[in-house]
């Protein structure tokens, strides 16, 4: 077992188009969520780390979702610099050069890689020119980041029992596209929040089943109830 908190494996996507609209939802959430990820939609803002400090000074951790993809020199440095801000998580997504260059230069920063989008099924996987099944993407791409010394893997929990099979437990698995219900939007390859911690998840990621609820720290406080039932 990992020592991670119960109430740190819930993370929120804080996905929203404006920082007083990021600030309002956290005040509502309170106490029912301690770990928040901030991705792209947010960085154009331009109050992306103003909005990072302002999460950490109230105690709450942060996951850097920007999945920096660049020349490996470039990511590195880039990361060596997110490694002093005091975020715990960051997702990068590239080859194997990109993913060592991260890990050189991580720090107290766990790196994540990418594996595959939850919004990719077999069909958009063709059309990027990936002639193998999801799973084994997934596995390659997983065993490769923990050889590269990647702290974990983005994953969707269809693929987690796999990666348990084949890639060292030290790996640490989050897993995003969490539908406590039935799914009608974009998220392609999902599951429960029950299914992603049997099948060996670490973290799950939930954004719109919290956004969206009529009560958002409700529908936090009641996940975070069902994953006290997984451990």
């Amino acid at each position: 077992m990992k020592d991670i908190k119960l109430e740190d494996r819930l993370i929120f996507a804080l996905d929203v188009p404006e920082v007083n609209q990021a600030k309002d939802l956290v005040n509502q959430l309170d106490d029912s969520v301690n770990f928040y990820k901030i991705g792209m939609e947010m960085l154009m803002t331009g109050q992306y780390f103003q909005l990072m400090d302002w999460l950490i000074a109230k105690d709450k951790k942060v996951f850097v979702d920007l999945k920096f993809f660049d020349v490996p020199e470039t990511v590195g440095r880039t990361i060596a610099r997110l490694s002093q801000t005091g975020a715990t998580f960051a997702t990068i997504h590239g080859n194997q050069g990109l993913m060592e260059k991260a890990a050189e230069n991580k720090g107290d920063l766990k790196i994540l890689a990418v594996t595959a989008l939850t919004s990719l099924d077999r069909g958009d996987l063709d059309d990027l020119g990936f002639k193998c099944d999801v799973k084994d993407l997934v596995i390659s791409r997983a065993k490769r980041a923990f050889e590269a010394g990647c702290d974990g893997v983005v994953s969707s929990g269809l693929e987690v029992p796999f990666l348990r099979q084949y890639v060292d437990n030290k790996l640490i698995a989050v897993t995003p596209g969490i539908r406590p219900v039935d799914n009608d939007d974009d998220q392609k390859r999902v599951v429960d929040v029950a299914t992603a911690f049997k099948s060996g998840s670490d973290y799950i990621v939930v954004g719109r089943p919290i956004k969206n609820a009529d009560n958002p720290y409700e529908a936090a406080s009641n996940i975070q109830e069902t994953i006290k039932t997984c451990f």
